[in-house]
């Protein structure tokens, strides 16, 4: 099958939206928790987030375009402080159901049964039966002008691992005891298992013959 743009331009909407969704394979499901200034409390669902760099540690947020109220965003960008929380296997549908439409003034947190927990003084709410949490500071925001997104660019100030097995000796997260899942699409959720792990990458060390 080849699909060209005309092609993709012509599929329904429906079809048209969860194919460029999924194109990418699966990509990570995260709750980000943030509170307004006025003390209300939000979390949505999130598939968007990106590695952007490890010193400083910066990690990229992709929001949709501001020209309707997205509360997200606008608690991120008033208190300057946001949560990443880890979805895992047991609380799947209850953190779909964060991206229904609410009132500002309606905390997700109490509507999809979802406890929150504060830690170190830290102004957003977290997870708190996520096992990998991350305590985020905004730095800035980059308008994609092709389609107004806007890249919400982060520096990670705290890490909070629910337990010392959770994490491998050389740093790496061990995903199979997490139960992180991931997400393809808007509503297709799977776990995750590690196949291979290898080091480095060094040009030298090349085989001259690769194993089918």
């Amino acid at each position: 099958m080849i699909l060209s743009r005309n092609d993709i331009n012509n599929l329904d909407k429906i079809s048209r939206l969860n194919l460029i969704n999924s194109i990418t394979g699966y990509k990570p499901a995260n709750l980000i928790g943030t509170k307004s200034l006025s003390g209300d409390t939000n979390l949505a669902i999130f598939s968007s987030l990106v590695h952007l760099g490890s010193k400083p540690p910066l990690l990229g947020l992709v929001t949709r375009p501001d020209s309707v109220p997205r509360h997200t965003y606008l608690n991120i960008i008033e208190s300057k402080y946001y949560t990443i929380n880890h979805i895992n296997s047991n609380m799947i549908h209850r953190a779909h159901m964060t991206s229904a439409k609410f009132e500002a003034s309606e905390s997700e947190f109490d509507k999809c049964d979802i406890k929150s927990e504060y830690n170190s003084n830290f102004y957003a709410p977290f997870v708190k039966e996520s096992e990998v949490k991350i305590g985020m500071k905004f730095i800035e925001e980059l308008k994609i002008n092709s389609n107004n997104t806007i890249l919400i660019v982060g520096e990670i100030i705290n890490i909070i691992i629910d337990k010392d097995n959770n994490i491998s000796d050389d740093g790496s997260l061990n995903f199979e005891k997490i139960k992180t899942v991931c997400i393809s699409g808007l509503d297709s959720y799977y776990d995750t298992k590690k196949i291979a792990k290898y080091p480095y990458a060094k040009r030298d060390e090349i085989p001259e013959r690769w194993e089918k």
